[in-house]
Formats: C-alpha cells, structure tokens, sequence
C-alpha cells in the first residue's frame, strides 16, 4: 500500500524543485523517502502516516524549548489576534531589541529581519560601508546562508549535495570572497599583509555548525579580534545558530570575544521565521533612515515571530535552560560514546551544550577538510538505522543535532540504545 508521504512525495516533485524547500530535506545523500511531518510535540515529530520520532533537529536548532511549547503557542495566538502583521512599528520590536542588547554586550543596537540569510547578508554590506573596502574574508564550511557573496566554499546544504559553491554566483563577486581553512591564524595574517587596506571584514560561525561540529582552537578567536582592529576591519560573528543557544550571551560570551557585528536567527523567532544583526552603535547609525545604508523588509519585526521569540527567550531564563541543556547534553554524551565505544568504529563525537556530532571519521576534525574525511556511506546506513527505530537525526553528515529542553532522560536512554544498535549493524 502506498504510503501518505510517498504520495506527497509524487506531488512535491511535480511542482517543487526536488520537491521540497530547502535542499537538505530531500534524503539525496542518505537514501532512502523523505517523509512529511503532521505534527511535532515536545522532543517528538509524527509523519503523516502516523510513525513517531525522537526528533533532534528541532527546525534546525529553533525549538529550543521543543515542538509547540505551550507558552509559546499561547504567545502566538494572542499575538495573532491582534493582528499578523503591520508594517508599522510595534512594541514587541523594542522589547526584542532591549533584550539582544542586554544579553549580547557587544550589541548596542539592532535591526530585525527576516531569516539569518538576510542577517549576514546585511552585516558585509554594512561592514563594506563601513571600511571602505570590499572584500571579505570567510572560513571553509562555514555557512552564512545563500547571498552571493558568501556561497564561496560554503557548509551546509551545499556540502551535503557535492556543491561547495553555487551556480549563479558571479565570478566578480566570488573574487571579493577569500575563503581560508578555519582555525589557521597564521593564513589570516598574512592574507591581511597581502591584502592591504582591502578587507573589510573577516565572518565566521565563532563555533562552526554548518559543516559537522567542530570548535575555535584556543586564541583563534581573539587572534581574529586582533588582526581585524589592527588592520581596521570588522569581525562579524554569525550566531544563527549558536546565538542563545550554546549560552545566554552565545558563543561569544563563551570565549570572552566581542565581534562588531552579530548575527542572530532561529531561537529569536521561536519557530517562526526570523533574523536579526546587531552591533556597535556607530557601524549600526549607517543604516538608512540615519545613514546611507540602504536595507529594508516588509515583514520585518513581524509580532508574530517576536511574540514567540521574546517568550522562549523569557522562557529559557526562567527555567535556566542553558544549565539543564548542559545536563541533557552530557546524559547524550554518556551513552552516545558508549555506543562508539561498544562499536569499535573509527568514529569522533563533538559536543558543546546542546549541539552534537558524529563524524564517521578518525579525529581529530578542527576544520573543514577533517570533516570532509568522513565515510559519507556509513552516515547513511547508520541514519537509516536510527531512523527505523524511531530516531530523527539530520540527514546529513554535515550538519549539528539539537537537543532541547524537551527531551527526557527517558527520550536519551532511548536514543543511545537505538544508536548502539545501529551502529552494531555497520
């Protein structure tokens, strides 16, 4: 009998390229049908065909509180009553804004948008304002969503598909783009020297999360402040995903490192479509209407995404959810290494937080090209393993999971006998 989701299948693809609407949802590199979601509640997804998944993706790190959180869905519904959107300013937009500020020191002011594409797109136009100057230096497999300037080696979907850059991008703006290993200062340096008074700013995941799981080496981050104030440039820190999540102040409270601008997404929007850039006061005054920055977005400060955004960030306070991920984290620490253990397989497991990563690789991985050592099929056969025992992990090699608030000690114990036992099976 044909199933619900293969149905729709048959129809997406009818109608929408691959048939679905974000590259990495289509299962190309891990066989197998993709399946549609009816519903997702807590740390749980069901297809529409009724089979229930432990899901750790959890819209690609926004359900930090879990699926339909309900605090959140309240927020939404009062909020959608008094109207979907305005295009006129409302107050949720000046709460959201006063909330970044105080969480993120680096940030005096902020502009909402809408997704994290837009954010980093943003910052280099503003950076390139700013400076003077036009190019921009970014790392391998860092990702920053699909503006043309910074599909140049980029992670991601694009990993995932054999496609580290884009068709469409034009070689001019591709020449502007300097993508460097990551976690290699030295090549920062001299890249600088070579390219004097030409950089306008450097951009980086500060703990890259498009392309695996791997973190900074120790002073790579405060090497990069350095060389961008030396030689007058910006550093922009991309916090989409890593922004309220990894801990309040992200990742740069972590290693004690101010960028000059930020970008946010995911967790802000509660779920519903989001971003947002910030930084210091006098980068920010350049944009229009105070400076000569153009950048504008009908939906921008939408109420809806604010209203769910503000709450679970109110939420995530109010339970300290940053030091019960912690907890979480480490219970799936615990058994997922066991599993390896138990597995003998040259596999190497990151953790920080709430965000995790196997790669089917001997370590140690600090780059992109460590990452790209990994056994691409092996990925795949334990990822349908998972998956038929009711484990949603990304389908992908190059991507993070994410573990939230939802999850129970129950829902980990689960999903480390499902990955022994997948694992047992390579």
């Amino acid at each position: 009998m044909t199933s619900r989701s293969s149905e729709l299948v048959a129809r997406a693809q009818k109608r929408i390229p691959g048939g679905v609407n974000s590259p990495v949802r289509a299962f190309r590199n891990v066989g197998g049908e993709l399946f549609f979601v009816a519903r997702g509640e807590g740390a749980r997804i069901w297809d529409v065909d009724g089979n229930e998944y432990i899901d750790y993706v959890g819209s690609w790190g926004a359900a930090i509180l879990g699926h339909a959180p309900k605090v959140v869905v309240e927020a939404v519904r009062d909020a959608a009553i008094r109207g979907l959107s305005f295009g006129i300013p409302n107050p949720l937009e000046v709460e959201m804004a006063e909330l970044i500020c105080e969480w993120m020191p680096s940030i005096d002011k902020v502009r909402m948008v809408n997704s994290g594409t837009e954010a980093t797109m943003s910052c280099i136009r503003l950076a390139r304002a700013f400076t003077g100057r036009d190019k921009i230096i970014k790392f391998d497999g860092c990702y920053h969503g699909h503006a043309d300037p910074l599909l140049v080696k980029t992670g991601s979907g694009a990993l995932t598909h054999g496609r580290p850059s884009s068709a469409g991008v034009p070689r001019a703006f591709a020449d502007l783009t300097i993508s460097l290993p990551f976690n290699n200062a030295d090549l920062v340096r001299k890249t600088f020297q070579k390219n004097k008074n030409g950089i306008a700013a450097v951009i980086l995941e500060a703990i890259p999360a498009n392309a695996g799981l791997y973190f900074p080496r120790e002073n790579f981050l405060s090497a990069l402040r350095e060389e961008c104030t030396t030689n007058g440039a910006l550093l922009i820190f991309d916090e989409v995903i890593t922004g309220f999540r990894v801990a309040r102040g992200g990742a740069q409270e972590i290693y004690g490192v101010k960028p000059d601008l930020t970008a946010l997404g995911k967790i802000i929007g509660g779920g519903l479509p989001v971003g947002a850039f910030g930084g210091r006061a006098e980068i920010m005054d350049q944009l229009s209407p105070d400076g000569p920055v153009y950048q504008a977005g009908t939906l921008s400060g939408n109420p809806l995404a604010l209203a769910a955004g503000l709450t679970q960030l109110r939420e995530l306070a109010r339970i300290n959810g940053w030091k019960l991920l912690e907890e979480i984290g480490a219970q799936f620490e615990e058994f997922a290494q066991a599993a390896i253990k138990d597995a003998t397989l040259n596999i190497t497991f990151h953790r920080l937080g709430s965000l995790f990563c196997l790669f089917f690789a001997e370590g140690p991985i600090v780059d992109l090209a460590g990452a790209q050592r990994s056994d691409l099929k092996m990925f795949a056969r334990f990822f349908q393993g998972c998956l038929k025992r009711g484990i949603y992990f990304a389908p992908s090699q190059f991507e993070t999971g994410f573990i939230s608030t939802a999850h129970t000690p129950e829902d980990i114990e689960r999903t480390g006998a499902a990955m022994r036992e997948a694992l047992g099976e390579l």
